[in-house]
């Protein structure tokens, strides 16, 4: 449902998402990597933030779902992306982090934990990973568009079920997108053990 959204309002959502400043969150998330280490950027989006990693010199391999959206990622970033789901995802301790903005909030609550061991799986240990859902507790479609929210106890209940994951903080920000404002979002930062 939601790759089907993003495949059809790729230009749309490239252009709304492109330019808001996550630098705060990625440096948070770049301090916990090796310097020139290699990030996973799963569920790239417009490349906004695979194209952030590659100018600090991490080594980046990006991952877009829609398939329009990920050849914009291309152009954007100069970076290859491929097309895959988190389902499909089959490397094992291969990267030093792995970056999850606003895109495991797409996946049902009932394959999440899956998703999220697949991520888990694919880092090293002592990898990091961030993951950012809308703040809540529910499940809900809006405009083709299905969301997964979590809370501080839907957090705790995921990493729980996942295992092999410590976290390391979490935080609730606003949205900084304008056409968003007073929608929250809570990000997670963890550490593979």
């Amino acid at each position: 449902m939601s790759i089907r959204y993003y495949e059809q309002h790729a230009d749309e959502f490239f252009q709304r998402t492109v330019d808001a400043d996550m630098a705060t969150t990625r440096a948070r998330f770049a301090a916990l990597v090796r310097r020139t280490g290699h990030i996973l950027d799963a569920g790239c989006g417009s490349g906004r933030d695979a194209r952030a990693f590659h100018e600090l010199g991490f080594e980046v391999t990006a991952i877009e779902a829609a398939a329009p959206l990920a050849e914009l990622a291309r152009q954007y970033t100069g970076l290859p992306v491929q097309v895959m789901t988190f389902d499909q995802i089959t490397w094992r301790e291969r990267f030093d982090g792995v970056w999850a903005c606003a895109s495991l909030l797409h996946v049902p609550r009932s394959e999440l934990t899956a998703a999220v061991r697949c991520l888990r799986d694919s880092l090293v240990l002592g990898g990091s990973l961030f993951m950012s859902f809308k703040y809540g507790s529910g499940e809900r479609e809006v405009a083709g568009r299905r969301f997964t929210d979590l809370d501080e106890a839907g957090a705790q209940r995921l990493l729980s079920a996942v295992g092999g994951l410590e976290l390391l903080s979490s935080a609730i920000d606003e949205d900084l997108r304008a056409e968003c404002a007073g929608q929250r979002w809570l990000g997670l930062l963890c550490r593979r053990f």
